[in-house]
């Protein structure tokens, strides 16, 4: 079955963004589309996030959609599959820590890159050129510079696509749903 994975950030829910348009849309067109909830969202540490996610049924028809920190968390899942799935989709991706920011424990130290991209048949990115938060279309390069695959897709001015702090609801997301249909 036609399976749809959503990993939230930081501060995030199901109901958070894009999230509910997208599920709607896809749901429409036959995909199953799961959005775990993962805990303290506005603290994202790695021990306590991945477990959630590995709990997903991932196949080799599953599309794997991640949102800021949501996309450290997609890689670091990728690292742990056993089976490579159809498509993985980071959204305002980043995976180093970002500026004077305090570190991040969503972040591991270093990254199975080949790891990675075996479990991924298409690895696709969206970053903005003025994302707030510094998940922008350099960070987008550096993993598709690392992973050594992948397409890159710049936005022009879309921000974070999604973001409470900055005034951001961007409620729908076509362009994204093109993507994944």
């Amino acid at each position: 079955m036609k399976n749809v994975i959503i990993l939230h950030g930081t501060g995030e829910t199901k109901e958070s963004f894009w999230f509910p348009w997208l599920t709607r849309e896809l749901e429409k067109k036959g995909y199953s589309v799961s959005i775990p909830v993962l805990p303290d969202t506005d603290h994202p540490d790695l021990k306590t996030w991945l477990p959630v996610a590995l709990k997903e049924k991932y196949s080799p028809e599953t599309i794997l959609i991640g949102h800021s920190a949501g996309c450290p968390l997609q890689l670091s899942v990728l690292e742990n599959l056993n089976v490579k799935i159809k498509k993985v989709i980071l959204v305002a991706g980043y995976a180093r820590q970002k500026g004077d920011m305090e570190p991040e424990k969503i972040l591991q130290d270093k990254y199975d890159w080949q790891k990675i991209k075996k479990n991924a048949e298409e690895i696709i990115l969206l970053n903005s050129d003025n994302d707030p938060w510094g998940c922008n279309d350099v960070e987008g390069k550096f993993i598709v510079d690392n992973l050594g695959t992948g397409k890159l897709i710049v936005l022009k001015g879309e921000g974070h696509m999604g973001s409470d702090t900055f005034k951001q609801p961007y409620k729908e997301f076509p362009l994204l749903l093109k993507l994944i249909v």
